[in-house]
């Protein structure tokens, strides 16, 4: 089946987040150290990228290095900083009239990457297409963390009384408060959880898991994923019958 006549433009999801899982596992399979899977995974970042904006998708969201990857191997961890360095090709966001964003705790990265990831994002900020977000030394749970502190501190300061506190007040406190909440949230690689990745924001998207090892997750793939995404009613808590 060829994904691509089967896909309705009209109802593109405006947000898609991606956790790209099984860059490791695909390069063991093949011989090789975890790096190259790493490296082959970054070309799978552009291919997306450029599909997701042909279809028209507003924003796109990948989990590229959480705060927990920090506790892997130094070497690893190095090695994944390097190639973040590397990959940010700022002609292909031009080419494809993509703005990038970054979010997470951006402060831990080194020094070199924070210069050419920020570079980065002023270069793009003019370009009226889609936006590509890279959350990097992100978890929800620093970023609820962090939300929550931001509002105490306006209550210490008087800014705000606790009665102003909702959901919507939180939200606005988020790394995410710039976009809407992703409509659809694949993981590839054949894990099924969601490893501590826009809890919050996801709270009704719809989830789409495939075995797919990311380095493998092409055009076709995605495509597969809209589709499925566009098969499913998204009742927000409502009844059938109220949504039609």
């Amino acid at each position: 089946m060829q994904y691509k006549e089967q896909i309705d433009l009209d109802r593109i999801p405006q947000h898609v987040a991606i956790i790209m899982d099984g860059n490791g596992r695909w390069a063991k399979q093949r011989g090789h150290e975890r790096s190259y899977g790493h490296q082959a995974g970054a070309e799978t970042v552009h291919i997306i990228a450029e599909e997701a904006a042909r279809l028209g998708i507003k924003y796109l969201t990948l989990y590229t290095f959480s705060t927990e990857n920090w506790n892997r191997p130094t070497d690893e961890v190095a090695a994944l900083m390097s190639l973040l360095f590397g990959s940010i090709e700022e002609d292909i966001f031009m080419k494809n009239n993509i703005s990038f964003r970054i979010i997470g705790d951006i402060n831990k990265l080194p020094a070199n990457v924070q210069e050419r990831l920020k570079t980065c994002v002023e270069h793009t900020a003019g370009n009226s297409g889609m936006c590509l977000v890279l959350a990097l030394s992100y978890s929800s749970h620093w970023e609820i963390t962090e939300a929550a502190r931001q509002v105490a501190i306006k209550v210490q300061k008087g800014e705000l009384t606790p009665n102003e506190i909702d959901s919507n007040m939180i939200a606005q406190h988020l790394t995410t408060h710039f976009m809407p909440n992703p409509d659809l949230l694949i993981r590839t690689g054949g894990e099924i959880r969601l490893s501590n990745y826009l809890l919050w924001q996801c709270a009704y998207s719809e989830l789409y898991f495939c075995e797919t090892y990311w380095p493998d997750f092409n055009e076709e793939e995605l495509r597969k994923a809209i589709c499925d995404y566009q098969k499913r009613e998204r009742r927000f808590g409502k009844t059938s019958e109220q949504i039609n």
